[in-house]
């Protein structure tokens, strides 16, 4: 689109829900759980598959933040970014920081009143999930690496959490869990993902291959 932001953003009208941590406390001291390096070149990867609706939430986030939302070019053919070790600090600094930043704060006014916000004081899943997003953006790591992704937690509750799509495999930032994990690792069930060539825009996942 030639207008930035302004676009039209297909919605989904459902509530979205986040899980917090035991007390309702969000975990706070990270650790780091990647692939072993032998298992490097055998990743699973998520799998995009089919266009879906984009959560109204972040139709709103994008109106009020459009330099996280906007399209970025993407230089050599946009594949993960490589896991460094200053950006496997970043990962680890970002996720510590963040957790322990925002309070904890369930939204109990339905879809309705969500709103998904960079740095606040108190929030849900959401604002934890864009808050890293934004400042590892900040830092340089590459926007198309960084994937905002909806999961269904074994509660049942929505939850929203970033992907760090790297050379070591998909790697996952969420506010209940203190430790980097792949994505294979955290039992969610996955909903979908933001597309790593538009931010505006949404797929499904592809079932893993059994």
């Amino acid at each position: 689109m030639r207008r930035g932001v302004g676009i039209l953003f297909i919605v989904t009208m459902f509530a979205e829900f986040c899980g917090f941590g035991p007390g309702g406390i969000s975990l706070a001291n990270a650790a780091f759980f990647g692939q072993p390096r032998a298992l490097k070149f055998q990743v699973q990867r998520l799998k995009l598959d089919q266009p879906a609706m984009a959560p109204m939430a972040h139709a709103r986030f994008c109106l009020q933040y459009p330099g996280d939302c906007k399209v970025r070019p993407i230089v050599f053919r946009g594949g993960p970014a490589k896991l460094t070790e200053a950006r496997r600090e970043q990962l680890r600094s970002v996720n510590t920081e963040v957790n322990r930043a925002i309070r904890p704060q369930a939204n109990m006014g339905g879809v309705k009143a969500e709103r998904w916000l960079i740095a606040p004081r108190a929030g849900d899943c959401n604002d934890y999930a864009v808050t890293k997003r934004h400042q590892l953006i900040a830092q340089g790591w590459p926007a198309h690496a960084l994937l905002l992704a909806e999961v269904v937690i074994a509660s049942g509750e929505h939850h929203l959490v970033l992907v760090a799509r790297t050379d070591e495999g998909d790697l996952v930032l969420d506010n209940l869990n203190a430790n980097i994990r792949p994505w294979t690792a955290t039992r969610y069930r996955w909903v979908r993902v933001q597309s790593p060539k538009n931010p505006l825009f949404w797929a499904t996942l592809a079932r893993p291959a059994a």
